[in-house]
């Protein structure tokens, strides 16, 4: 405590009352200001939050400078390291906004991030659909296809506040951070070799055919060689697309011999006219920097194990082997 040194040098004293509880920790931390809180009545939720040393050295501090009158009611972010003049200014300023988690789960498709919206109540069910047909209402740092933003829309865990939550914005913050995690990393030269739609279509059936990152360049050389040959792809994911539930599984047997599904990779040639998702960072890196290898073909096993072959003959012995059919 340093009541007792209150003398003439009170400007002293207010220096060594207000001074930092640690300036070499930075760790942010987060109080509450309850509604009618004074600065003065602050002390102790500060000093038990571990922001401050000594409740009553901040009260004096107060005292002293007359300061903390402006506090606000809501959560505020302060540190260790901030002295009582910077923690009183943070208490002062606008209080953080009562944001939530929502997280876009890798590949999903649009129906499914709008769907996931509405359960969690941030827009009404189609909304987001809605937003994300005119990829013209956007900026990027790259460039944005003109019918879809499928495969663009960065999926991560996002912090938002429902009382200010737009489809629009939120779209925004996808675009942002698709070109902070991916498009920005790599020089226009790169993206260019295979142009960068390609490579999110590519990344977009990379994320739901191999469920290990690790081993996704190797596929992704195996389809980019198939597609360098004009093989079709056989990606069967890609028939999935158009269903409104992705795992309807007599829905997409029926896809799987529609010569006239656009999706369907088995009995079309070339990429899908779209993504059929949005997927991570890896599998868009994986897009980009493929694996050489011998292998044309590859299966996987109950325990999601890629198997790959060099020609049909390796490829139906493993099928006999793992049971894949």
């Amino acid at each position: 405590m340093l009541l007792s040194l209150l003398l003439p040098g009170c400007s002293f004293v207010a220096e060594r009352a207000g001074a930092p509880r640690d300036p070499a920790d930075s760790t942010e931390l987060v109080v509450e200001v309850p509604a009618g809180a004074t600065a003065r009545s602050m002390a102790p939720i500060l000093e038990e939050a571990g922001v401050i040393d000594d409740a009553g050295d901040f009260v004096l501090w107060v005292r002293l400078t007359k300061e903390g009158g402006c506090i606000k009611a809501g959560r505020h972010k302060v540190r260790p390291d901030m002295d009582a003049a910077a923690i009183v200014a943070s208490l002062c300023a606008a209080p953080l906004a009562s944001d939530v988690p929502f997280t876009v789960v890798e590949g999903w498709r649009i129906r499914e991030i709008d769907a996931a919206l509405a359960q969690a109540g941030l827009a009404e069910a189609g909304a987001y659909s809605l937003a994300v047909s005119t990829p013209s209402a956007y900026t990027a740092s790259f460039p944005l296809p003109t019918d879809t933003l499928e495969g663009y829309l960065f999926p991560e865990t996002y912090m938002v506040d429902p009382t200010r939550f737009t489809v629009e914005g939120f779209v925004q913050r996808q675009l942002d951070l698709f070109g902070e995690r991916f498009a920005s990393k790599h020089s226009e030269e790169e993206l260019a070799g295979r142009g960068l739609h390609p490579l999110v279509i590519m990344a977009s059936m990379l994320e739901r055919e191999e469920p290990k990152p690790e081993q996704r360049p190797m596929v992704a050389g195996i389809l980019w060689k198939r597609l360098d040959n004009n093989w079709n792809l056989g990606v069967d994911a890609t028939s999935r697309y158009t269903l409104e539930q992705w795992n309807d599984r007599k829905a997409f047997l029926k896809l799987l011999r529609d010569p006239n599904d656009i999706y369907n990779t088995r009995l079309r040639g070339g990429l899908p006219p779209t993504p059929i998702g949005n997927p991570s960072t890896s599998s868009l890196e994986a897009a980009l920097a493929p694996t050489d290898s011998p292998y044309w073909y590859y299966l996987h096993d109950a325990q999601q194990n890629l198997h790959p072959a060099t020609d049909v003959a390796g490829h139906e012995a493993n099928r006999r082997k793992y049971n894949v059919y």
